[in-house]
């Protein structure tokens, strides 16, 4: 797959370097991981050592400089492989982009440096029991207390929690003037008296587990919060586009990986006298997903550059668009590759068959497929609401 047009030199040469990377540990080293009961450590230093973690922050934290572009180009590129790193999503892309931009000078000192290296990790906390997509039904909430913050709520399907030195928490805060609820972003530190977590039993083959997270009555202190606490639908979103672009890339590379699989077996696998891959009933699917991945790519490339660019609304629109693409044609290119191995496609040496499962997430986190069909039907098409 050549986007030679569309990107300039240096980002071929990181997703070529990253590529190489990829290869050398592959889909058996996450399945032993996944297997072990481990975490993919040995991945997530190197990676970190060659600067790909922090390849979207900036140089005087100890990053690359780059962009969510060059962010998105990693976890893709490292999920064809087989390896994907779902806290790259979370760590580098929705916090460090974050403190990045709003946060003050001591929480860009404290945590950027640690996140570009991969030294510091850091989760992300928003979905919760009763609110799902609707954030304006959040109930964790933050009060003053002097100089303090104090933090109370519950948080679902929050991942890395177990292994993140601290969580970025969506929370509202209380108007002085108006009473009303506004969101605003706390920093939780791993160690924070009152913060605790219960792992979520997922039928999922990932390293990374799921959370649900207690706060009960979490002391803060005064600069937990990160940015203005007027700005905080500003300083959210500007966290949640580069998560959509980022899950389309991780669907994306599951996809490609998917499908590269299938086309080896389908160009070698022969039962009568061609390859079974000469069929065109096997031949048609696998250029069709091929079709898919490639329009799912674009599309993710372009709300990058929209993000990467300062075009908060553009990119908004461009980043659901992205991550729609991508998830269908994850799901329908893992579905794909199982059908044209048959039998071997369900068996672990081919390992296509835990990604069954994988694919599906894309389409449900960090928001489902119907509401991004509702945010384009009114944002985009101009049709009325329907919530």
């Amino acid at each position: 797959m050549s986007n030679a047009l569309i990107e300039s030199q240096e980002l071929r040469d990181l997703r070529a370097a990253v590529a190489a990377l990829g290869k050398r540990y592959g889909r058996e080293y996450t399945t032993a991981v996944v297997r072990d009961g481990k975490q993919p450590d040995e991945l997530w230093a190197e990676a970190g050592k060659l600067g790909y973690l922090g390849v979207n922050l900036p140089v005087e934290y100890g990053g690359g400089g780059g962009g969510i572009t060059e962010l998105a180009l990693v976890l893709e590129e490292l999920g064809a492989a087989g390896c994907p790193l779902l806290m790259m999503v979370v760590s580098p892309a929705i916090c460090g982009t974050v403190i990045s931009r709003f946060g003050t000078a001591a929480q860009k000192e404290r945590w950027l440096p640690g996140l570009a290296s991969g030294t510091l990790r850091m989760a992300f906390g928003i979905t919760e029991p009763d609110a799902g997509s609707n954030s304006h039904r959040i109930t964790t909430t933050g009060r003053r207390d002097g100089d303090h913050w104090v933090l109370s709520g519950r948080k679902v399907f929050v991942s890395g929690v177990d292994i993140a030195d601290a969580t970025l928490i969506v929370g509202r805060t209380e108007d002085a003037r108006t009473g009303a609820l506004k969101p605003c972003l706390f920093i939780v530190e791993r160690e924070a008296p009152g913060f605790q977590w219960n792992r979520i039993s997922m039928e999922l083959a990932a390293p990374e587990k799921q959370f649900e997270l207690v706060m009960d009555e979490v002391r803060l202190p005064g600069e937990a919060l990160v940015g203005s606490e007027d700005a905080g639908l500003l300083q959210l979103f500007a966290g949640l586009n580069p998560e959509r672009i980022m899950t389309a890339a991780f669907a994306t590379g599951m996809g490609r990986y998917a499908l590269g699989r299938a086309v080896d077996y389908a160009r070698t696998r022969q039962v009568w006298s061609e390859p079974i891959g000469a069929h065109q009933a096997l031949a048609h699917p696998l250029a069709r997903c091929h079709i898919e991945l490639e329009l799912a790519r674009l599309m993710t490339t372009k709300a990058a550059a929209l993000y990467d660019a300062g075009d908060d609304a553009g990119a908004g629109e461009a980043a659901n668009m992205a991550k729609y693409a991508a998830a269908e044609a994850a799901v329908r290119a893992v579905d794909q590759a199982v059908h044209t191995l048959g039998g071997n496609g369900l068996t672990t040496e081919y390992g296509l068959a835990s990604l069954v499962t994988a694919a599906r997430v894309a389409r449900i986190a960090p928001v489902s497929r119907e509401m991004i069909l509702n945010y384009v039907s009114h944002r985009t098409l101009g049709l009325p609401k329907s919530y």
